[in-house]
């Protein structure tokens, strides 16, 4: 027996004093003591082989679960038969029981409370289908939809002729539309070579000319659907050219069909929903399309019929000479209109004109050369006296001026007796005897010429 269990204690703890156990165990102190020790194991998975299953009159199921070594009671409550099995268990059934361990004190024996049964194996199925599913994930062939025709002029069914899948689908059509055109592609659905079988049979069908390809078959265990979990029947339904629906099993199977499909059905009938015309339906909206139609038709023509009889007895069709008398009346009101119009514009340009005269008398050229030459004249004065002023305070600055350069002016310190000397050539008068020798030529300024000189001697102040 292979047993797989979760660890209720988790991490290895420390190790824990165990209580001392009397010198002798009473039939229950033993047996609650196994009770615990069991409880501690929580939920386990044992594999084993079926034997003996029966259901009781209660609704509980009880089998044994045994390999070659050893054998242990299971019991199925009838509240969890539902959803522990998902069918019916046979004798020498590989299976895989979930559950608890329980003791049963009355009999001293153990057993399983199993809340879930399933095939031995499931497991690595279900892994290789997520493998599956993710590498046709990665290559996008699960998003593609393309749109079912919704009047197809033919019908591909993918499934097996004795399967209960095209009984259903037939009758589905039936009740739809009799005699549909559908052609079946016949291929086993479970088995050896099942995959291959039915991807040549979606091959087939899809050459033959159809407009949607129906791949279905009835409900099964995950074994018995497993063919539509493979490889070669995903590629078939990538590679076909007209769009595909999926019927496969249950609406709680899914499998790859499924996914890979342009739209999934939940059953055989349900497919065939999806891909025949509803004649009822079409008939119905046809009646009801040529009732519309037909009231449309004798709304318009009663329409018309108004609009003649309006025409009829309109005015303008019985004498049309009461237009012109409108259009005379109407060409009599507007030329009073326009006269009185003529009248006013006249008017108001007249005391326009009137106004502009008044103001050009008032702006004439005489009066404004007049007006100019009185100002002229007054203007002239006025500068020809400010300019007399001027002209007198000018005199008088330049008269002070001169009085003051006259005061500092060299030549009337050279009138008081007093002379400059400067070395012959130089522009710069002498204030030293430095620099002077015998022989040297001087010129000296006086107030009323000139005079030039030779030095003799030079004798410095002090010595």
């Amino acid at each position: 027996m292979h047993e797989l269990f979760d660890s209720p204690d988790g991490p290895e703890r420390s190790p824990r004093r165990e209580p001392v156990p009397p010198r002798a165990w009473s039939v229950s102190q033993l047996t609650q003591r196994i009770r615990g020790l069991l409880d501690g194991l929580g939920r386990v998975s044992v594999e084993g082989e079926v034997s003996g299953g029966r259901p009781a009159a209660s609704g509980h199921v009880y089998f044994d679960l045994k390999d070659l070594d050893a054998k242990v009671a299971c019991v199925i409550w009838r509240s969890a038969v539902a959803t522990a099995l998902r069918q019916p268990l046979r004798e020498g059934d590989k299976v895989v029981v979930h559950g608890k361990l329980e003791v049963y004190g009355p009999r001293g024996g153990y057993q399983i409370i199993v809340n879930k049964v399933e095939p031995a194996g499931l497991g690595t199925l279900l892994a290789q289908l997520e493998r599956l599913k993710q590498d046709l994930k990665e290559r996008g062939w699960l998003d593609r939809r393309r749109p079912i025709p919704a009047m197809p002029e033919r019908i591909g069914v993918v499934t097996s002729r004795d399967g209960a899948a095209f009984q259903d689908f037939l009758r589905t059509r039936s009740l739809r539309w009799p005699l549909y055109p559908v052609v079946l592609s016949h291929t086993p659905v479970q088995g050896a070579n099942a995959a291959q079988n039915i991807a040549a049979a979606i091959r087939r069908v899809a050459a033959s000319g159809v407009d949607v390809v129906v791949v279905t078959r009835g409900g099964g265990s995950i074994e018995d659907l497993w063919a539509f979990n493979e490889l070669a029947v995903a590629e078939a339904i990538w590679d076909c050219p007209v769009p595909v629906v999926s019927g496969v099993g249950h609406e709680t199977d899914t499998t790859l069909c499924d996914l890979v499909a342009d739209l999934r059905a939940h059953t055989p009938t349900d497919a065939a929903t999806q891909v025949i015309p509803d004649r009822r339906e079409l008939v119905d909206a046809l009646e009801r399309g040529e009732g519309h139609l037909l009231d449309a038709i004798e709304a318009q023509v009663e329409g018309r019929r108004e609009r003649l009889e309006r025409a009829a007895n309109s005015r303008v069709l019985r004498d049309a000479h009461w237009i012109l008398d409108e259009r005379r009346e109407r060409l009599a009101r507007l030329e009073q209109v326009l006269s009185a119009s003529v009248r006013a514009a006249g008017a108001r340009v007249s005391s326009r004109l009137a106004e502009l005269r008044r103001r050009l008398e008032r702006r004439s050229p005489a009066q404004e050369l007049a007006r100019r030459s009185a100002r002229l004249d007054v203007a002239g004065t006025r500068l020809q006296a400010g300019a007399k002023r001027s002209l007198e305070s000018a005199r008088r600055d330049v008269e002070g001026l001169a009085g003051r350069l006259a005061a500092l002016s060299p030549l009337a310190v050279l009138a008081r007796g007093y002379s400059i000397t400067f070395a012959a050539g130089a522009k710069t008068p002498l204030a030293s005897v430095e620099g002077l020798s015998a022989g040297t030529l001087l010129e000296t300024r006086l107030a009323d010429g000139r005079v030039v000189s030779r030095v003799s001697d030079v004798t410095p102040d002090g010595r």
